[in-house]
């Protein structure tokens, strides 16, 4: 059931214990919509802990390190940023049939949760959380601050992407103004500092970059020999995937990275008109227009790659 922000305060007003999943392969905006929110139920009184499926990269600590939250059994479980339970990882099992309440932006939502407050215009996740607090006249903390900063800022892209709202930039300004967040410190943090074997790969990217339908498309696949062989980490494949659409010409972008062995995660990208979050759905998949990502499963990386190529031919026909 859709609901709006007045139905989501009465129910966080009055939840208890709750347990905030967030999304495998965790990004800016997951974290810190998870965080966030814990924060806003701490300024309530009501303890929570935030949970997801894989670690949580090093460069996100500023927000992680006041602890994920105290053990207990919860009585609320609460998802953000994630629009299908597929998504959740090991916690899909443990709580994808008992999300009381989900906060999201995806268009491609499936409606899971009992409630669901859903805001598909929006920039990213946090946006949705910093307006709900401000709807709650909850007071927003510091921490709470730069978590909901960063997942704006890594959601937009650094405010790059046509998804980046003039509430984005609204809400980015008033972090800066009334909680002297360092915007700098986060942004070099989310954008800059990279790992050598980041730096090694990214130099590599060029010689990965496939052509097909007319130069139309350009995929990057990664496997998990090259990795070993490079030594990079999965979590810090993130921000990778727009390089696929940077080549002129290029309609949609395309980085698959091998999870396990015939496992792929695929991230989808659209330099301009082609919706590929409908691509993606079609592949078991969502996201936004310009931005989504499937998992394909039980096939060769080439069988994957040509399931891509077929699935973007059918779009762009």
């Amino acid at each position: 059931m859709y609901i709006g922000y007045s139905e989501a305060e009465t129910f966080l007003r009055n939840c208890k214990d709750a347990v905030i999943i967030t999304h495998q392969s965790p990004d800016g905006d997951c974290i810190g919509a998870g965080f966030g929110l814990k924060d806003i139920l701490a300024e309530l009184g009501i303890r929570s802990r935030v949970v997801c499926s894989d670690e949580f990269p090093s460069r996100y600590d500023f927000m992680t390190n006041t602890g994920a939250g105290e053990d207990f059994e919860p009585e609320t479980v609460i998802a953000v940023d994630i629009a299908d339970t597929k998504l959740m990882g090991k916690y899909k099992d443990i709580y994808g049939d008992k999300i009381q309440l989900c906060i999201d932006h995806h268009i491609s939502n499936i409606n899971y949760a009992e409630k669901t407050l859903l805001r598909p215009k929006a920039t990213a996740a946090c946006e949705i959380i910093y307006d709900l607090a401000k709807f709650m006249g909850v007071e927003i903390s510091r921490h709470c601050a730069m978590c909901l900063y960063t997942g704006i800022a890594t959601d937009s892209g650094c405010f790059k992407y046509d998804c980046t709202t003039p509430r984005a930039h609204e809400i980015a300004a008033e972090m800066k103004r009334s909680y002297d967040i360092n915007f700098a410190e986060i942004n070099r943090a989310m954008f800059e500092i990279k790992t050598k074997a980041r730096m090694i790969l990214e130099s590599k990217f060029v010689n990965l970059m496939e052509e097909y339908l007319d130069n139309k498309l350009v995929i990057a696949s990664v496997t998990l020999d090259m990795m070993k062989e490079i030594g990079i980490n999965s979590d810090e494949f993130e921000g990778l995937a727009p390089m696929t659409i940077q080549l002129e010409g290029t309609e949609v972008g395309v980085l698959i990275k091998e999870r396990e062995p015939n496992t792929f995660k695929c991230s989808f990208r659209s330099a301009d008109s082609v919706n590929v979050s409908e691509i993606c759905r079609s592949l078991g998949g969502g996201g936004h227009e310009k931005a989504a990502g499937c998992s394909i499963e039980g096939c060769t990386l080439q069988e994957a790659e040509n399931k891509i190529v077929e699935a973007v031919r059918k779009a762009m026909a």
